[in-house]
């Protein structure tokens, strides 16, 4: 029975791959005057419909329980920009050939890769001051992407990344 729950726990945090987050914001701002926001209508965010609008209800619900409001004239603007990328597998498999006599000798070896390289996902959110015409925050997430996930998962993993990229703003000067 303890092989079994120390198997299960195991499976949950192996699956939970982290999310990395790195941010950058422009040290003279001040961030308490931005209270509305909306998105650049020709935004063009790298992600299936139906994960644009997840990730957009998403960062819609924590910023208003930031205290934000979506509003046509709004005090900055949200572009998102993402993209796809493919990681070289892990592990290998050497091969190597050889042979030699008469002090003398050569040989040659390979790694082959097993399996396939993980998907990782890489969203920048960019804040954006129209009036001042200046990009003020910016954060990037880097998280493992299953092309092959439910639309629970993804929901939930993308709520994930919001809640880690969101967790930074403002920043504590």
């Amino acid at each position: 029975m303890k092989f079994l729950k120390w198997s299960i726990l195991f499976l949950v945090m192996s699956s939970c791959a982290p999310i990395y987050v790195t941010y950058d914001y422009d040290r003279g701002t001040n961030f308490n005057q931005y209270k509305t926001y909306n998105y650049y209508s020709d935004m063009k965010p790298g992600l299936s419909d139906l994960d644009t609008r997840r990730l957009l209800d998403a960062l819609d619900a924590k910023l208003k329980t930031m205290g934000m409001e979506l509003s046509d004239n709004p005090g900055f603007f949200i572009d998102i920009s993402s993209q796809a990328f493919q990681q070289a597998p892990n592990q290998t498999v050497g091969l190597g050939v050889g042979g030699g006599g008469r002090n003398m000798g050569g040989g040659i070896s390979i790694g082959l890769p097993i399996g396939q390289g993980q998907i990782n996902r890489q969203i920048t959110i960019d804040f954006v001051d129209e009036n001042k015409k200046q990009l003020f925050w910016q954060a990037v997430g880097d998280y493992r992407f299953n092309p092959d996930a439910t639309p629970e998962n993804r929901l939930a993993r993308i709520q994930q990344l919001v809640d880690k990229v969101m967790s930074k703003y403002p920043p504590k000067k």
